[in-house]
């Protein structure tokens, strides 16, 4: 992941654009910069009062957590499932999570179930044509 730009750095490109009184094109021409950077730095100057980047990265929660995680683990021990039935299944129980969630909660888990091909039950079936006649 990059790293924010120095706060040397973005307080000239907003000394440039607020006491030089360049443009925000001009600063970002000055400095080598984005022109849209520019302008969310003096955004963020005016709203703030400061230049400094926000939070990057992070532990996100996962939301399938408490009730909602029992309930879910009992489910998929019951019966077969499809990880976007349980997608709609989560989400008439009040949960709006997406599929990636949920896969990742299954995945997490080890409940993965897998689908069975149907086979006949013997393999007679013939493989060519073989016995048919062309007139």
């Amino acid at each position: 992941m990059g790293r924010p730009y120095s706060m040397d750095l973005r307080e000239r490109a907003v000394r440039a654009v607020e006491v030089d009184g360049l443009s925000r094109r001009e600063a970002a021409a000055r400095f080598g910069l984005g022109v849209s950077t520019v302008i969310n730095w003096v955004r963020r100057f005016r709203a703030t009062g400061g230049v400094r980047p926000g939070q990057m990265g992070g532990h996100k929660p996962r939301k399938i957590t408490g009730a909602h995680r029992a309930w879910l683990i009992e489910r998929c021990h019951e019966r077969a499932f499809t990880l976007r039935g349980l997608v709609v299944e989560l989400g008439e129980r009040g949960l709006a999570v997406d599929y990636r969630s949920v896969w990742e909660f299954v995945h997490a888990e080890k409940l993965s179930y897998k689908k069975r091909r149907w086979s006949p039950a013997s393999g007679t079936a013939p493989t060519s044509r073989e016995g048919v006649r062309n007139g």
